[in-house]
């Protein structure tokens, strides 16, 4: 019967420890297997960002395909970024995958164009993309690894912000982990939570161990923070409670002078590789665009060379430079150390969340949310369409024209191809027309301010609340300091509030004082509730991290006494000063270089590249029609010397379809170096990022679309002029 009752007691926990651990844990065959836990793996599901997962399965996939052994070196490397970043992978397959994507695409790319359209460029372009892929493909774990290790320096401060917040009252490591990860947003949170389930799991035999070993990983990319956290551990073995304390603040006092002096030498490192990308990516390609259509006008043959000249300037000016700017940039933003970043607030909370969408007010309470992706596309349509209504009218029409009475100036423009001296209608090619180069402006401007009108809606609002809880937090290292003094006079939490609230009258400060004491005496709640009450607490109105942390540190250490309130009160206001102080002087030490950007992105470059289409507009409009003149007198017997030059002419590109290729190299180029910017500037942060782009490609794309039209209409009618007189 004891032998029954063990049996069915052994059954139990196995099943027990089945549901919780998995098939791996109840029947350990493989002692190696890594364990893991489902409240980690559920985590990690819900806050996991997609295309982690989409390349998890790819190289999965790949490695039971191709069976691969790397040298230990290499995987040794690739296991590394792997495990930064948590990839459930192995580097046989990223090498797999890495051989087989490019091989695939090499493959069927060169079969279409080959086989339906015939053009070897198209062969030869995937056959180098396809040998450049590979490389590329190898460094995604390293790119990932940067990418997570980014978003999580972005914390760095923070986190030992809220580890030494928790440690000054509560001397206890696996609380204070907990305390930041339950405060912090991923991917550091993961992080902290990763410690704390590989001590529940007994993968290490207590905190501290778990703990060393996650700081391995950073040992060569962030040193201070790895003494910070040291010193918060030695804390622990102090038997004097002010060495204790002293070594707290040791520990942020580390972080924040060695946040400064790294980010001091990034920038003094940055001048090269963003002359670089300026050079490179801005500065040479549109200069090249001025001796592009001289090139093709100066190609003889048939009208088809000129739309595959076109095709091969668009895959050199949409596909391969926004693509090495933007690697470019990358190799940039991987090397920033860690700094001091805001976060998107709307992503981690819920009641924000809706403030991404555009709020049409129906009654006073009751909204309509639209997604602003239904403004943007809409906008895109409708420009589109007229953007495009030339290309369309010929279609639907050959013989559909509108000019002045001496013909010099059209719409639509199409002409007859070199080889013919009078062709049919439907034979014409174009447009190469003033009005058609004109409409041609309006396809940029819908898709650049498309674009920016969907990522200027979408953050406009929640950027208010963030600015507005920034203000609260700009004030509010004075106001728990005030607090402070008020619960060391020996008042209490809900009495100190309202003396605060009234001291601070008509600040936001104030303003947040006075909601939790109004919830306190107004509606009867507890301190707890009154701060944090889903409706109507004071902290769901105001989404701070550092407000809440300090909220919640408040409590904790009420339930210690008062003075031990008001002692973690005054040390949290000196953090959040000091924080704010190294914060001031980054942005003070960045401004120089991100103040060019923003100027390369708002006026240099569409500056530049709208006079640029407007001088080719001028040089494209006279030679396709000296061109034109010269197949008429040849035609006419008029000379044999002019048959001769027309062997020199080609058909010039219409100013039609280079102006759009342009325009989209300005759009990707102002979206790249906004998201560029934003990295050096604020690190991780997409609500920031959204913010700047849809200011970027709104005013950027404007500013083009003006320079350009005015330019193209003066150069062109110094053009007809010179034209009319010399014919």
């Amino acid at each position: 019967m004891a032998d029954q009752e063990y049996e069915d007691l052994i059954v139990k926990y196995k099943e027990r420890i089945k549901s919780e651990f998995g098939d791996q844990a109840a029947n350990p065959t493989n002692p190696s297997s890594k364990i893991t836990s489902v409240e980690y793996t559920d985590f990690k599901k819900e806050l996991y960002p997609g295309h982690y997962s989409l390349y998890e399965k790819a190289c999965n996939f790949s490695q039971n395909i191709l069976k691969l052994k790397l040298p230990q070196k290499q995987k040794d490397k690739l296991q590394k970024h792997l495990d930064i970043c948590h990839l459930n992978t192995t580097p046989s397959g990223v090498i797999a995958l890495s051989m087989l994507l490019p091989l695939a695409i090499v493959f069927l790319g060169s079969f279409i164009s080959f086989a339906i359209f015939n053009m070897m460029f198209f062969v030869m372009f995937f056959l180098v993309a396809g040998f450049l892929m590979v490389f590329a493909l190898q460094k995604v774990p390293e790119f990932m690894a940067n990418s997570w290790r980014m978003k999580a320096s972005n914390q760095m401060v923070q986190s030992v912000f809220y580890l030494v917040t928790y440690m000054r009252h509560t001397s206890n490591l696996e609380r204070a982990i907990e305390f930041a990860g339950s405060h912090l947003n991923p991917p550091l949170s993961l992080d902290f939570r990763k410690i704390l389930w590989d001590t529940e799991t007994e993968r290490y035999p207590n905190i501290r161990e778990s703990a060393d070993s996650y700081l391995q990983t950073w040992k060569e990319w962030n040193k201070d923070f790895v003494e910070a956290f040291h010193l918060i551990e030695a804390s622990l073995l102090e038997p004097s409670e002010d060495r204790r304390l002293s070594l707290l603040d040791k520990s942020l006092d580390v972080i924040l002078d060695g946040t400064y002096e790294n980010m001091l030498q990034y920038a003094h490192s940055l001048k090269s590789p963003m002359t670089m990308l300026n050079m490179l990516g801005i500065i040479l390609p549109i200069l090249g665009l001025v001796i592009l259509p001289l090139v093709v006008s100066f190609m003889s043959g048939p009208e088809s060379s000129a739309i595959r000249m076109a095709i091969y300037i668009s895959m050199l000016y949409n596909v391969s430079l926004p693509i090495g700017v933007y690697y470019l940039g990358r190799v940039i933003l991987s090397k920033r150390p860690a700094g001091y970043g805001h976060e998107d607030i709307a992503k981690h909370n819920k009641g924000v969340k809706k403030y991404q969408n555009v709020l049409i007010p129906i009654t006073k309470t009751f909204q309509i949310a639209i997604n602003p992706m239904f403004f943007a596309l809409t906008m895109l349509a409708v420009t589109m369409l007229i953007g495009f209504s030339p290309i369309i009218f010929h279609t639907l029409n050959p013989a559909f024209e509108i000019q002045d009475e001496d013909g010099n100036y059209q719409m639509l423009g199409y002409v007859c191809p070199p080889e013919y001296a009078t062709c049919e209608d439907d034979i014409k090619v174009g447009p190469y027309g003033i009005g058609a180069s004109l409409l041609s402006l309006v396809v940029v401007s819908g898709l650049g301010v498309s674009l920016g009108l969907y990522f200027s809606l979408r953050s406009k609002n929640v950027i208010k609340i963030r600015q507005n809880t920034n203000k609260l937090e700009d004030e509010f290292s004075s106001a728990l300091f005030q607090l402070g003094n008020r619960l060391g006079d020996g008042l209490p939490a809900e009495i100190a509030f309202g003396k605060v609230s009234e001291a601070m009258k008509g600040t936001t400060s104030g303003d947040f004082f006075s909601l939790a004491s109004h919830n306190i005496t107004r509606l009867g709640m507890g301190l707890e509730e009154a701060l944090f009450n889903s409706k109507v607490g004071a902290v769901v109105q105001f989404p701070s991290k550092v407000i809440e942390s300090s909220m919640k540190v408040l409590i904790e250490s009420s339930k210690k006494g008062p003075m031990a309130a008001a002692e973690a009160l005054l040390s949290m206001s000196r953090y959040i000063k000091e924080i704010h102080r190294v914060e001031e002087r980054l942005k003070d030490l960045m401004g120089e270089i991100i103040g060019s950007m923003k100027a390369q992105v708002a006026f240099l470059t569409p500056a530049i590249a709208g006079i640029v289409v407007g001088i080719t507009s001028m040089i494209s409009t006279v030679l396709t029609k000296l061109s034109a003149q010269l197949t008429e007198f040849a035609s006419d017997g008029a000379s044999a010397g002019y048959s001769g030059m027309l062997t020199i002419f080609g058909i010039g590109i219409p100013t039609f379809h280079f102006q759009i290729i342009v325009g989209v190299y300005i759009v990707q180029l102002a979206y790249i170096l906004t998201v560029l910017a934003n990295g050096i500037e604020n690190g991780s942060d997409k609500l920031a990022e959204r913010y700047s782009l849809g200011k970027a490609l709104i005013n950027g794309t404007l500013l083009y679309c003006f320079i350009a039209g005015v330019v193209m209409i003066l150069f062109n009618a110094f053009a007809g002029s010179i034209l009319m007189n010399t014919f």
